[in-house]
């Protein structure tokens, strides 16, 4: 019974906030009276049992240390933690909480002994080196990171606060309840903004909440679970496009079974927005229909929430053909006065991070530097570590404006790593090659591209495959195969890349002497005269637009 009610205190100390852990591991512990099963250890249905447990109990010491180390009582934490690792010294994870301890009394050259012990003690007696938490702690001890403070109260009580409202929650509402997936829905947005893990477990969970939601046969509910997911959203490809076809089609059955009285617009207008947001990229006319439609609505009821909603549909539909850059920067413009004047930070972010694009193909970059300024400083304030991921890359796009090549292309190596964890693969996948590429044709500039001899063969394209083929196999001397790669390649896609894929086309009709390429080229390109190739996306550029039609005027 002692190790039945042990277990079973161990494990929903887990779920409880600190206080409450604490008390309930206590207890837990004081249930020991020496080795488990002692009476019974020669008998052999023991043995794995006493392992087991005696694991437990391990884990339930460190346990209570974190609890107490959560409730700023580290000074307590650190005689047991001590005498935990005397007799099980590779404890890696007692190694950490007692040198956290140590540091949080104020005790940090005995934090940094501590972590060397233990790491003399790993590589002594186990052969290991240190795991990536005791190495990030020395790190973090060195430089005094303040995540380390055990005196940020408000910190502590926001976990607590967090923990007990979930609790409560849980233990109030009925699972089935359709209050919990609108409630979902609105953590889901909130993880969407936090970082890599956050944005790909709301986005896995998302059609998940849909689904459930469109099983009540209730159109209303569903709307508000489709409609309340309004996360900002800045890069106009496709994080994964086969959930955005599910999205799509959903809001469209939803839209349809939805009664036409005027009071269900407001729901209208969320669901026309998601479609011209989920359908960003494609060349169909219903996206942009979507936009128009959900903006005229959200206008008429004067709903800013639901303006700002529909503006970034309207956005992401602004990309149909080249030269969209104003039109861009003025749905950017409105978004930060609306965004501003009501409290809506992440799309105040948003219209900050749409006006950089749209300035940067201007040409201006005191004002987009602005920009970036601005996005940081909110996030920053606000927690939103992915406005980091845009505004890094447009340094890099700085430094190749500014024609120093050999900084920007450490600066977009560097940015790429970032890109690893940010839980965007539409923007992630193939962009470094593309940027390195979209850098050697800045820097030898139109009259003499020779991109070929700069393309790695070996590179990962992502989606922009199409367009590097024709130098991947310029490379390789097949001449005749890149010609006819080149006469097979689409439009591209209705994003910001537009124009940058255009000059690629150019680049490689160039190379290859193909007049009707170059036609084609020139006039896609030919609405973006006076700007900057590729720069509206904030990311690449290939110098201005007006080099590139000149190059591609076959009738000189």
């Amino acid at each position: 019974m002692d190790a039945w009610r042990f277990e079973a205190a161990v494990g929903s100390a887990t779920t409880l906030p600190p206080a409450r852990a604490l008390e309930r591991l206590r207890e837990a512990l004081e249930l020991w009276r020496g080795p488990a099963y002692a009476d019974f250890a020669r008998e052999d249905w023991a043995r794995g049992e006493r392992s087991r447990l005696a694991e437990l109990r391990l884990q339930a010491v460190e346990q209570l240390a974190q609890a107490r180390l959560a409730l700023g009582a580290a000074d307590a934490a650190v005689p047991d933690l001590d005498a935990h690792l005397a007799e099980h010294p590779w404890r890696e994870g007692a190694w950490r909480l007692l040198a956290l301890a140590l540091y949080r009394t104020g005790r940090q050259q005995e934090a940094l002994a501590v972590l060397r012990r233990a790491r003399t003690m790993l590589a002594d007696r186990l052969g290991l080196d240190p795991g990536p938490q005791l190495r990030r702690l020395e790190a973090d001890i060195l430089t005094h990171d303040p995540r380390l403070d055990p005196r940020s109260a408000p910190a502590t009580t926001a976990a607590r606060v967090w923990a007990e409202a979930a609790e409560a929650y849980d233990r109030t509402v009925a699972a089935g309840a359709r209050a919990r997936l609108e409630s979902t829905v609105g953590l889901l947005r909130n993880l969407a903004v936090t970082g890599g893990g956050g944005l790909q477990a709301a986005r896995e969970h998302r059609t998940a909440a849909i689904a459930a939601a469109e099983e009540f046969c209730d159109p209303e509910l569903t709307a508000r679970v489709i409609g309340a997911y309004d996360v900002p959203a800045i890069w106009t490809r496709s994080d994964d496009p086969r959930q955005a076809q599910r999205i799509v089609a959903a809001a469209e059955r939803t839209l349809a079974a939805l009664p036409g009285a005027a009071s269900y617009d407001a729901a209208r207008c969320r669901l026309l927005a998601t479609i011209a947001l989920e359908t960003r990229g494609a060349r169909s006319p219903r996206g942009p229909q979507a936009a128009r439609r959900a903006e005229e609505i959200a206008r008429r009821l004067d709903d800013p929430a639901l303006l700002a909603f529909a503006l970034n549909g309207t956005f992401m539909q602004a990309c149909t053909r080249a030269g969209l850059a104003p039109r861009r920067d003025a749905i950017g413009e409105e978004l930060v006065a609306l965004a501003a004047g009501h409290g809506m930070v992440t799309f105040e972010v948003l219209g900050h991070l749409i006006r950089l694009q749209a300035r940067c193909a201007l040409g201006d970059f005191p004002a987009a530097d602005g920009h970036a300024a601005a996005a940081d400083r909110l996030a920053e304030h606000h927690e939103l570590p992915l406005v980091g991921v845009f505004t890094q890359w447009y340094g890099a796009l700085r430094l190749a404006a500014a024609g120093r090549f050999e900084q920007a292309e450490a600066a977009y190596r560097a940015a790429a790593t970032r890109l690893e964890d940010s839980g965007m693969p539409g923007l992630r996948d193939g962009l470094l090659p593309l940027a390195l590429l979209c850098l050697r044709l800045a820097e030898g500039g139109p009259s003499a591209p020779e991109p070929a001899e700069h393309v790695d063969p070996g590179a990962d394209w992502g989606p922009y495959r199409p367009w590097a083929e024709p130098f991947v196999l310029l490379r390789d001397g097949r001449r005749a195969d890149a010609r006819e790669a080149l006469r097979a390649l689409p439009e591209p896609p209705a994003d910001l890349l537009y124009e940058a894929l255009c000059c690629l086309q150019a680049a490689a009709a160039l190379e290859l002497g193909d007049a009707p390429a170059l036609r084609q080229a020139r006039a896609r390109l030919g609405p973006a005269a006076g700007q900057l190739a590729g720069a509206g996306s904030g990311l690449v550029t290939l110098g201005p637009v007006d080099s590139w039609l000149g190059a591609a005027d076959v009738t000189r």
